[in-house]
């Protein structure tokens, strides 16, 4: 027995020293290629922020949209719900006849992954707003425009927080897909460490991608629980 366990707290030793020496190579690799590494980097969080700027701002409107109408709701919630069905690769590929191996190829194919978490999470959110709350606003002798402001929009920024972060994680980690068309971002160091078998320029590019997602996800929810009114 204490055999067994010796030889399972070597082997532990074994696991963690190895993993130490792989992110002692990306930080050694890392810090050799600054310019690459940082001119990645600002190309992936360009390619993360411009789809998730378009999606707000044509998600939030439709999905308030949606949610005041019977019909558009029909048509927009089951359009953008069938786009959530493509992979991201082939709306990318699909972009190139049109655009061509260039960063707004990207930045298309990731809007159409951005905007339905944002569209039907909002369109949720306005929907589960009790109607009683609305009546008893405009009782009290609210406009539209202030019950929408002071009421609806509060209650219903949780919930499309909730969306917000759903697509931020998805489209940070699905930018690394850009590189496969020449749009740069942190996937280019994953599509290289993949075409020269080397484990470690293929981290140098998932590991921080894997730190932005989980930035995003942890601040975000912060986010989310801070504007959760209390019950």
């Amino acid at each position: 027995m204490s055999d067994r366990f010796y030889c399972k707290i070597v082997q532990s030793r074994d696991r963690v020293d190895l993993v130490m020496s792989i992110f002692n190579q990306v930080y050694t690799y890392t810090t050799s290629h600054p310019d690459q590494f940082f001119l990645a980097l600002r190309e992936h969080l360009l390619l993360v922020g411009g789809p998730l700027c378009i999606g707000l701002g044509l998600g939030l409107p439709l999905g308030l949209l949606s949610a005041r109408s019977r019909l558009a709701s029909l048509l927009v919630i089951n359009s953008f719900n069938a786009l959530r069905v493509i992979p991201s690769l082939a709306v990318l590929f699909v972009m190139i006849p049109y655009l061509g191996l260039s960063f707004q190829s990207a930045v298309v194919a990731l809007t159409f992954l951005a905007m339905p978490p944002i569209l039907i999470s909002t369109d949720v959110a306005f929907r589960s707003i009790s109607p009683a709350t609305i009546e008893a606003a405009s009782a009290m002798g609210m406009s539209q425009r202030q019950v929408l402001w002071q009421i609806e929009i509060p209650l219903a920024l949780p919930q499309i927080v909730a969306g917000i972060k759903t697509a931020t994680v998805e489209v940070i980690a699905s930018a690394s897909l850009a590189a496969f068309i020449g749009a740069g971002g942190l996937g280019s160091f994953i599509v290289l460490g993949f075409s020269l078998y080397d484990q470690t320029i293929l981290l140098v590019g998932a590991i921080p991608i894997a730190i932005l997602a989980l930035l995003a996800e942890i601040s975000l929810s912060l986010a989310q629980r801070s504007l959760t009114p209390r019950r």
